[in-house]
């Protein structure tokens, strides 16, 4: 089960960003999940669970934002829903040189600070100015996950 992998890194992940900015817990994480990434959401959140006892991530709530899969035609330019199974062959013109927009990612969008802490100036190490203040921070994507 490769979703333990994944909380794992979530978790890691989180648990650094925290650590350097000064939060002392986390209450919750966003993951935006393609739907060809081969992840089964119930199974991420079961692991997720298991995966942030007795770090500071222990109770947050994971929220896992599906990222439907779409593709573009490099001759005809139509783009389409490709579903599952996935449809690769433009339904236009019938080619199958179709190039994924979406639906293979796989990163942490957002973290919610427990009691409303957020990181210095309100964003998460690594990620650009600004950030979304509130007790929400984007966190940059990650290859490992």
């Amino acid at each position: 089960m490769h979703e333990m992998s994944i909380a794992l890194a979530v978790v890691e992940q989180v648990e650094q960003a925290a650590r350097a900015g000064g939060a002392t817990g986390v209450a919750g994480v966003r993951l935006r999940i393609g739907e060809l990434a081969g992840v089964v959401p119930d199974a991420l959140s079961f692991c997720f669970g298991l995966a942030c006892a007795g770090t500071l991530l222990e109770g947050a709530e994971l929220e896992a934002e599906q990222v439907p899969a779409r593709a573009r035609c490099g001759p005809c330019a139509d783009e389409w829903a490709v579903g599952m199974p996935p449809q690769l062959c433009c339904p236009r013109c019938g080619t199958a040189t179709a190039g994924l927009l979406s639906g293979r990612e796989l990163h942490i969008a957002a973290v919610h600070w427990a009691d409303g802490d957020v990181p210095p100036h309100g964003r998460t190490p690594g990620d650009g100015p600004g950030g979304t203040g509130g007790g929400t921070a984007p966190v940059p994507p990650r290859e490992e996950c």
